[in-house]
């Protein structure tokens, strides 16, 4: 359970971070942006909420198979098949948990007063000086709650991971199929302390988040 639990942290961590960069550059094109197919591009941001994992899992194999182009660059330079490896669950991951980063950081863009933006053009500020010194200080909620959403939502995956990364002990085996493996194998004592184990990670992750809120609203 120890390394199981250790994947899944590992994978949880990098998810968040990855998507905390790409989430702050989308959220701010769509916040701040108009274009065409603006609405085309969050509906299929939003896909994987609707999608059934295995559908998207179906097609994720498809997109990282030796064969495929993607395959076949990462086997190039890493000399090894993308498929069925932690590098496959992790960017399977990062598909999956993209709305929870992603809409969360775009509504706390939107919800700033663009009138602070505006003032800080007046006194000389850049774009990206305004971003970092009056953008992203009045969004930090949104962004706390971006990164929370992401890290407990990784910890939980189980359909998408199984199909594109299997059952390989040390590699892709996550938390959630060693709870499942635990089941099948009628071991309901051991599936049941791998699961409070999950619950009280994923939840000891939220309440941080809600507290690190807290913290900030009472110093304001």
């Amino acid at each position: 359970m120890k390394e199981a639990l250790i994947i899944s942290l590992k994978l949880a961590s990098l998810t968040t971070l990855i998507l905390l960069f790409f989430s702050l550059i989308i959220g701010y094109i769509l916040a701040f942006y108009s274009f065409k197919g603006k609405s085309i591009v969050e509906a299929i941001i939003f896909m994987p909420i609707l999608l059934p994992p295995t559908v998207l899992g179906f097609y994720l194999i498809y997109l990282f198979n030796p064969e495929s182009p993607l395959g076949k660059l990462f086997n190039y330079f890493c000399h090894k098949s993308l498929l069925f490896s932690f590098e496959a669950i992790l960017l399977a991951s990062v598909i999956y948990s993209l709305p929870f980063g992603v809409f969360p950081i775009r509504d706390a863009f939107q919800a700033v007063d663009h009138r602070y933006v505006e003032i800080s053009y007046i006194f000389g500020y850049s774009k990206l000086e305004s971003f970092v010194k009056v953008i992203l200080p009045l969004s930090w909620g949104g962004i706390l709650t971006s990164c929370a959403l992401v890290f407990a939502h990784t910890m939980g995956e189980f359909g998408v991971i199984l199909m594109v990364g299997g059952n390989i002990p040390g590699e892709t085996k996550t938390l959630s199929i060693y709870i499942y493996d635990e089941v099948q194998a009628l071991n309901y004592s051991e599936a049941n302390r791998a699961s409070l184990l999950l619950f009280a990670v994923s939840l000891v992750a939220l309440s941080v988040v809600s507290l690190l809120r807290r913290w900030k609203e009472e110093t304001l």
